[in-house]
This record gives structure tokens, C-alpha cells and sequence, in this order.
């Protein structure tokens, strides 16, 4: 198996990048796919790469693996979804580690708290919990986390 590719995503990919986000969204039992949630996670990609995202792709070979949204300025770790196909070969290990080149000093995210296996894996992976809140957009409870560089006193 080869390692994918992380790279910026293209506009001409953001139907299958919506795709990718949904059917991983899916996969956490969260939700169920249907053509409603499609078009709106549609319609958000437009809205949030108006809205600051920068926008990654793990490429398979032409197969889109993976996606991640950064909010540089804000320092934040948007969204990280992996399609169920390639769950469990490290590549959101991959891509997080990606992020910490993008924002090598500090990462704040949210994370449903519904969804127990990413937050728990942001925590195994040095993010610490701070609060919970409501999301506006969607009414879940988010969990609030944050990393930061460890710093060496000289």
C-alpha cells in the first residue's frame, strides 16, 4: 500500500471531498447519509474556503483518502476525516502530524462529544481538554482541546 499524498485540495474536488467528509461522518454512527447531508456539507466547503479554510487532501493515486481543514490564523484544526476505507492505517496520525507542520506551536480543535474514539484519540495524541460547548451550526456538544509545543527552559 502506498503512503497517500498530502496536498492542497483543487476546486474541481470538493464534491468528492464533501463525499469523503460524509461517509466518514457516517461512519461514526452520528449520522446517516442522505443527499440532504451531502448537499450541505457541500455547500459548507464553498462557505468555509470563503470563511478562511485551508483546505488539504490525503491522494491516493487519484483517490481522495482523506481531507483536513486548518483555520490558520484562528490556529485551528477545523475538520480531519478519514474515508471508512482507509480508516485504521495511520493516516490521520499522518495528517496530524501535517498539521503540526502548518501550526507547529499550537492546535486548538473541537470535537462532538458523542464521537468517544476522536476525542479520545486527540487525547492519546497530547491534546488536552479545556471546556465544552454548543455548536451554533449544528446544536452538538463540542469538546474543546488544545496542544501546544512542549518548550525547553535553557
Amino acid at each position: 500500500m502506498s503512503t497517500p499524498l498530502i496536498r492542497p485540495a483543487e476546486p474541481h474536488e470538493y464534491d468528492e471531498i464533501a463525499r469523503v467528509w460524509m461517509e466518514s461522518w457516517v461512519s461514526t454512527g452520528l449520522a446517516e447519509t442522505s443527499n440532504f447531508l451531502l448537499a450541505n456539507l457541500r455547500a459548507r466547503v464553498l462557505r468555509e474556503i470563503e470563511d478562511g479554510w485551508s483546505l488539504f487532501v490525503a491522494d491516493d493515486n487519484g483517490t481522495i483518502a482523506a481531507m483536513l481543514a486548518l483555520h490558520l490564523p484562528k490556529l485551528y484544526l477545523d475538520q480531519l476525516f478519514v474515508a471508512p476505507a482507509y480508516q485504521g492505517r495511520s493516516l490521520g496520525r499522518q495528517l496530524l502530524a501535517f498539521t503540526r507542520t502548518q501550526l507547529p506551536d499550537e492546535i486548538v480543535l473541537r470535537c462532538v462529544r458523542e464521537n468517544e474514539k476522536a476525542w479520545r484519540w486527540y487525547e492519546r495524541e497530547g491534546f488536552v481538554f479545556e471546556r465544552e460547548e454548543v455548536a451554533s451550526a449544528t446544536g452538538f456538544m463540542m469538546k474543546c482541546y488544545r496542544w501546544k509545543r512542549e518548550t525547553r527552559d535553557e
